[in-house]
Parts: C-alpha cells; structure tokens; sequence
C-alpha cells in the first residue's frame, strides 16, 4: 500500500510538472511585447497584463480605486490608451491623489473611461482610420468623450477635449479582451 502512495505520488508530480511546463510553453510561444518590464501576454487580459508593468503602476491603482476592474476583465473588447506613471506624474501636483480619495470615485471613472474605446482598434487600423479622414479620426469613448487621433511624422497623437495631446509610444500590446496602446500623456474630458 506504501509503494502504491508513492508511486501515485510520483505520477501525480509528473502530470502536474508537464501541465505546468506546457502552460509555460504554450505562454513561451505567444508573440508577446514588453511593457514596464514585463511581457504581456495576449492570452491574458488587460488588468492581468497590467499590473505586471513597472510603468503602469499609478494606472492600475486608479483602475482599482474606480472599481472597473471587472469591466476591464470582461470579454471587451476594448481598445486602452494606457498613460504612464510618467504621464500621470505630469498633471499638477496632488491631481492622482486627490483622484484617489473615495469621494472623487465617479470622476476618476470618468477619466479613466475616457481613455477606453468600444472595440479593439489596432495601431493600423488607426492610421487607416486618420488616412481615411483626411488626416484625423475621431473616436468616441466609453465615457462618451471624444479624442482625435492624427499622425504627428511617424507618430500617433491623441487630442484630448481640452487640447492636449498624447503620443502612442507603444503600439499593439495585444489582450485577449482587446488591445493596449500606451501614451506618454493623460488624457482629459472637458
């Protein structure tokens, strides 16, 4: 009986050792882009991904602080103009931690949404769009905002509501309920 739980034993490892090492196979095999440090998998949603990167620290605590952390896991799709702590680091002294307070929930959501479009968008899909637009695209979010996408040289640029303007610094961070395109500014509603 003793050889037998040690054999079962054994044979339960050993499954569970090429589960394992398949999963990281499968993994191993994704086309994968490194953001902050960290890869993201296409097989992995947004949130997932996200709060691997080093660089988007300050957004997915947003994200939690707003509560669209389901959302952001939900089958989507969903395109994501992700800033950059960096970008988050350029809006006035104590605007994130303000944003942060529970009493400031709804208004954070509201910027966070407002950096989301319906549909997953990809990077050339978006130049078709500006091309196709004679040299702009407007694209409606999911907090009901506009932004306006146009090339800037060989860059795209997102134009806020209020004029300012964020560039995509990393295109195509493919999930698998949508697409991440990072910036290096924040987008604002009106």
């Amino acid at each position: 009986m003793k050889k037998f739980k040690t054999i079962l034993m054994v044979a339960s490892a050993l499954v569970l050792t090429q589960f394992s090492f398949a999963q990281t196979s499968n993994m191993s095999k994704e086309k994968t882009v490194m953001v902050g440090g960290a890869a993201m998998y296409p097989s992995k949603d947004i949130v997932t991904n996200a709060v691997n990167s080093k660089d988007h620290t300050t957004l997915v605590a947003a994200v939690k602080a707003a509560g669209l952390v389901e959302t952001l896991q939900s089958a989507g799709p969903f395109t994501v103009f992700a800033p950059t702590n960096a970008a988050f680091d350029l809006l006035p002294a104590g605007t994130v931690s303000t944003l942060l307070k529970p009493e400031n929930k709804s208004m954070l959501a509201g910027i966070l949404t407002y950096h989301v479009v319906a549909g997953k968008v990809s990077a050339a899909d978006l130049v078709k769009m500006i091309k196709d637009g004679n040299g702009m695209a407007t694209l409606t979010t999911v907090a009901g905002g506009k932004l306006t996408a146009m090339m800037a040289g060989k860059k795209v640029a997102i134009k806020d509501e209020k004029g300012g303007v964020a560039y995509v610094t990393i295109a195509d961070v493919n999930q698998s309920n949508g697409v991440i395109h990072v910036i290096d500014h924040v987008l604002l509603p009106k």
